[in-house]
């Protein structure tokens, strides 16, 4: 990746001067707005900058330091209060500037914040240096300073959800300027891969950053042998789901770093991800210190968290107005769905961002980093949303950060963009069909088999933000700490993990339910408790006669699954059976659109011990290009059908890849790991193919 050369306004010297100008110049007309503040002269208003900026540098590290916990568990709020402080008492000094009490104080701060980031934008000097500074003052204080090498290392950017065509028609109207200049410029490729039959984050990160996702047929499932609901995002579940499928050699392993992901591949060091939420070995609350420790980016963070609570209810209002369909209701896109997102498309990426800049500083070799933004909105919103896109594109702008501060690294870095799964579109099959998949479930069934009614769907967005809480208040000693975890007493787990969103199931709808109808977006997963094998489909039309026949010919169900004692693996259709075991088909063809390699994925998926008895996929129209989901999402991914079972890869043009389709996350894993090893000349515990070899059989 070639270095690019430091703006003139991005200078240490002149971005300083200007930003103290900026100040000024915000101090000023704060103070001609409001009555409770006074300022002399300007010069008085230089002064007053001047000494703001100094109480800053020596006051801010120090509490922010001993509050860092509430400023987080406050999403930043706690911090706009101390910058009031600190300007209250500069007032106390300097002559010729008055502030009447606290509070004008405080809005003086967040006034002056407003103006300051809007015209650091217009002036494009906006905060990378400022970032760059306090990961590099934080970082070099508690390790080594690395050595200067040729040696290159690898980030890797992944963007949730976000598909191949999707992306092209993004490049194509202007959306993502900093990937389209890769792809022109010839420095990048563009890569196709295709998912497993889960087209998922958990199974994609366990491929990609493992490369072993086997026996994870879909977000959430029933495990017969626990006897319980797994779901993938859970922090309880996650540390035992990477513990089964990581050999200890993951993509990570080498000096690696996990930023925001599900699961670590093996990084010594971590931040948000799930699945070392409680190892405090590899977590470094200095990290979220350093970020905190600058006035600039909490009042930054902050106000775009506000401003994008407030773009998304606009967005929504807007296309309410307009009469945009598909549209969900106030009941997904109200309450607390604005913050959600918000904590997503701001200050998860704001911190991802920052920490993967650090990364660089302190010479990582490799660091790869989940951007949920994106999918979080297009499940909302649409796959194509004006928002969405919008998201994207400022994504694609920190993108370029990210790219402009190889300059100042110890080491040269490559950039590799890419998706874990895309996202497929249509309206839910609750709003075409008037009914859950639950609810048709039990219409098939008798009336003594209770189906459960549990909203059985995970969200991403909420999971990220609970990582982030729960990693603040677990690896964090302080008393504070302590103390703003006990405000979140209700909403933790006996392991003292925090889950803001999740409903817990009565524990009598347990012992009552007879079927679980679990839905991971299009892909639903039906389980029978009372049988402790996999029901097969002589059993079902024995006992539950009306299920099989009453699912495959609604017109939502493109097909089911079920295993046959006689004939194997069978796929159901309206009009045609698949045979997947010696490739035979009666009548027409259930699995046509699902894409060539939709027989070779549903066979593996059958061969997990957590298939469901009955795995259902709605149904997709390639014309329309719509399929629905089981739960409510209009942007949706889980199954088969559509966009979202093809991902991307953005690599440079010096990285090469096979001949032959990429299949699976798994494929991803040994092409990634390849490039890694080429690079770092990482040791290797065991032969990439072999280990492939030996998950695919």
């Amino acid at each position: 990746m070639k270095k690019r050369k430091t703006p003139l306004t991005k200078q240490p010297v002149i971005r300083i001067l200007i930003i103290w100008v900026i100040q000024t110049v915000a101090l000023i007309i704060m103070a001609l707005l409001m009555d409770s503040v006074y300022v002399e002269s300007i010069g008085a208003a230089i002064v007053v900058t001047a000494v703001i900026g100094f109480l800053n540098a020596l006051l801010w590290p120090l509490l922010t330091y001993i509050l860092v916990p509430f400023a987080v568990l406050t999403l930043g709020i706690a911090a706009l209060l101390l910058n009031g402080a600190i300007i209250w008492l500069a007032a106390q000094f300097v002559p010729g500037f008055t502030v009447v009490n606290f509070w004008s104080a405080f809005w003086l701060s967040l006034g002056m914040a407003v103006i300051n980031v809007v015209l650091s934008h217009f002036l494009t000097i906006d905060d990378d240096n400022s970032w760059n500074r306090y990961a590099v003052r934080r970082r070099m204080k508690r390790e080594v300073h690395p050595e200067p090498t040729d040696v290159p290392g690898i980030i890797f950017l992944e963007i949730d959800g976000l598909a191949r065509p999707i992306l092209e028609k993004a490049m194509a109207h202007g959306y993502t300027p900093t990937l389209a200049r890769w792809l022109e410029s010839g420095s990048h490729v563009l890569t196709s891969w295709e998912t497993d039959t889960s087209s998922q984050t958990s199974a994609g990160q366990a491929g990609i950053l493992h490369g072993n996702n086997s026996n994870i047929p879909a977000f959430r499932w029933y495990d017969k042998e626990k006897g319980e609901i797994i779901s993938s995002s859970s922090t309880k579940v996650l540390p035992i789901l990477e513990e089964e499928h990581s050999d200890g050699n993951g993509l990570l392993v080498n000096n690696g770093t996990s930023r925001g992901n599900l699961l670590s591949g093996d990084a010594p060091y971590v931040f948000t991800t799930a699945s070392t939420i409680t190892d405090r070995s590899r977590f470094h609350a200095e990290e979220l210190q350093a970020f905190f420790s600058d006035p600039y980016n909490v009042s930054r963070t902050l106000l775009l968290f506000i401003w994008d609570v407030i773009l998304e209810k606009w967005q929504f209002w807007q296309a309410r107005r307009h009469h945009v369909e598909p549209i969900l209701d106030k009941k997904h896109r109200g309450g607390k769905y604005p913050l959600i997102r918000a904590s997503q498309t701001v200050l998860m990426r704001d911190l991802n961002i920052y920490t993967l800049i650090g990364d660089m500083f302190s010479g990582r070799a490799v660091s790869y980093s989940t951007f949920v933004a994106y999918d979080e909105v297009a499940h909302h919103s649409g796959v194509m949303d004006p928002g969405a896109l919008d998201v994207l594109h400022k994504l694609d702008l920190h993108f370029a950060r990210v790219e402009s501060a190889i300059a100042q690294a110890p080491r040269p870095y490559y950039l590799v963009v890419l998706s874990d799964h895309g996202q497929s579109q249509g309206a839910t099959f609750l709003q075409r069909y008037g009914l859950t998949l639950q609810q048709l479930v039990q219409e098939l069934m008798t009336e003594e088999h209770k189906v459960s009614t549990l909203e059985a769907h995970g969200d991403e967005g909420v999971g990220s933000l609970n990582i982030l809480l729960t990693e603040t208040v677990q690896n964090d000693t302080s008393v504070l700490s302590k103390a703003t975890g006990r405000v979140f007493k209700k909403h933790t787990t006996e392991e003292g993990h925090i889950q803001i969103g999740h409903k817990k199931k009565k524990e009598e709808d347990e012992e009552d339910t007879a079927v679980y109808a679990l839905a991971s977006g299009n892909l639903g997963l039906i389980s029978f408790t009372k049988f402790p094998e996999r029901i097969t489909l002589e059993q079902l039309q024995e006992t539950f006669p009306g299920v099989v026949p009453g699912l495959i010919q609604h017109e939502g169900i493109g097909f089911i699954m079920v295993r046959s004692e006689k004939d194997g693996p069978v796929v159901l259709g309206a009009k045609g059976t698949y045979y997947l075991d010696d490739d035979r088909i009666e009548g027409e063809n259930p699995l046509a659109v699902f894409g060539p390699h939709a027989v070779q994925n549903l066979r593996r998926t059958d061969s997990f011990p957590n298939c469901p008895d009955i795995l259902v996929n709605s149904f997709y129209d390639p014309e329309k290009d719509e399929g629905c989901a089981f739960e409510e999402l209009i942007g949706f991914h889980g199954g088969l059908g559509g966009a979202q079972t093809k991902p991307f890869i953005l690599h440079p043009v010096e990285f090469k890849v096979p001949d032959e389709p990429l299949i699976g996350a798994a494929s991803v894993h040994q092409l990634a790991k390849s490039w890694v090893v080429e690079l770092q000349g990482e040791p290797v515990t065991a032969p990439i193919d072999a280990k492939i070899e030996e998950i695919e059989e």
